[in-house]
């Protein structure tokens, strides 16, 4: 039996399936199994996944796999999926995607990652008054830099030059399942952008078989030094987003954050 979705965007949905559909593509060359999902009117209707036990087995073929999806490629950082139909905008957030190669941003992921996904979700918060002063003008001075390319770095060794990432990739969105892969992915903001933010994801709501994930995925396609330390930064924009949400504990965390970064 299918999982419906319904939202009061047939156009979310849209994007969901056409994500859903771009990084399935990387399956026949071993990228992690992506769950089935048709778009029928206004509902969307994804195959239901069955579950199993996270074990250390499955850990170590989800972190392979993913690695096999990040290098499936994608064509300019923050890339809508292919077949995705304007409004370029993800979740519920409406987080954009850039319908072209942000202008001035060249092969930066994060002058287009701050100019596309982050400062719009900033001045959101601001204007919702999710910030007092001084937390905003933190938030403003890392976004600067990341937008100035501070803490660009190179991607995974298999990752030509964009990655095709999941985008939404938290614990939830991961169903742990028997197939080869370890794991079926559902509910992506798949885009074009840096591997890292996919594996940031994973680490900030906690992930069971982690460490067996990261360690899996840096033996299958070797992480560039410092990847750790950079998991922090690359965690800013969600906590901003779930900022504009639900405010409260998330807001500081992402002021916490910034300030280690700015």
């Amino acid at each position: 039996m299918d999982v419906t979705k319904r939202s009061p965007s047939r156009s979310a949905l849209a994007m969901e399936a056409a994500g859903l559909a771009w990084l399935a593509e990387a399956e026949p060359r071993g990228g992690t199994r992506i769950a089935r999902a048709r778009l029928d009117g206004d509902v969307l209707r994804v195959a239901r996944v069955e579950p199993a036990a996270a074990t250390p087995a499955r850990a170590e073929a989800l972190g392979r796999s993913l690695a096999l999806l990040h290098a499936e490629g994608a064509p300019w950082h923050c890339c809508p999926p292919r077949d995705a139909e304007p409004p370029f905008e993800v979740g519920s957030s409406r987080t954009p995607l850039a319908a072209r190669p942000v202008e001035g941003a060249g092969d930066s992921w994060g002058a287009a990652w701050a100019a596309t996904a982050v400062r719009p979700i900033l001045e959101r918060c601001t204007a919702a008054g999710r910030f007092h002063a001084d937390g905003a003008a933190t938030v403003a001075r890392a976004v600067d830099r990341m937008e100035a390319g501070a803490f660009d770095a190179p991607q995974p060794r298999l990752v030509e030059r964009v990655a095709r990432i999941h985008g939404d990739l938290w614990s939830g969105n991961v169903l742990w399942s028997a197939v080869d892969t370890g794991a079926v992915l559902i509910d992506p903001h798949a885009q074009g952008g840096h591997a890292e933010t996919d594996l940031a994801m994973l680490a900030l709501f906690g992930l069971p078989q982690l460490e067996r994930v990261l360690a899996a995925y840096d033996e299958a396609s070797p992480l560039a030094d410092g990847w750790r330390e950079r998991l922090a930064m690359q965690q800013l924009q969600p906590l901003l987003v779930h900022a504009l949400r639900f405010g409260g504990a998330y807001t500081d965390h992402a002021v916490e954050v910034a300030r280690a970064l700015a």
